[in-house]
């Protein structure tokens, strides 16, 4: 799996391009369209994931789904993932887990040294804490990739979760 980020818009959002046997998706295409455009165009990309509609993570949506002719989808041909329910940022906060690449991406769910705001429009701390003992029961070794910021992995932010409550 070749995995390049893409960061974008005025709050820094990551959106990355993921690649494996030679098809590619998008998660969370945030802003500048025309810059992700510029990373994917010469790649197959099959389509797009959203870990959550907030607008810093679906800006160039539509403009994405234009150019390369591709539908937000929860399943993507060639491409093994689960799809974890993790609310708590937001009521539709999903995690996308690519158990054959143990790597997690997260959206605005889990950062390094931190997890997703509760206080916004459906943010709830209840659903906030059932996510992380949901998430706890993964493997440590996972690298997670959040919606902003560097990458971390699963064990150590597991570390850290009895100081967020």
């Amino acid at each position: 799996m070749i995995i390049d980020k893409v960061v974008v818009g005025p709050l820094a959002e990551n959106c990355y391009i993921v690649t494996k046997n030679e098809k590619t998706i998008i998660i969370d295409p945030g802003d500048e369209g025309q810059k992700i455009i510029d990373v994917a165009k010469d790649k197959n990309v099959v389509g797009v994931l959203i870990t959550h509609h907030h607008f810093d993570h679906i800006g160039a949506l539509k403009n994405i789904e234009k150019y390369f002719n591709i539908k937000e989808s929860k399943e993507i041909e060639g491409f093994n993932y689960e799809i974890i329910k993790t609310p708590g940022h937001t009521s539709d906060s999903v995690s996308y887990y690519f158990p054959e690449d143990k790597v997690l991406f997260a959206g605005d769910f889990l950062f390094l040294n931190s997890i997703g705001r509760t206080d916004l429009p459906t943010g709830n701390d209840m659903e906030m804490q059932k996510s992380l003992e949901l998430i706890s029961k993964y493997p440590d070794d996972i690298v997670v990739y959040p919606g902003h910021g560097e990458t971390t992995t699963l064990g150590y932010e597991k570390e850290n979760f009895k100081y967020y409550y």
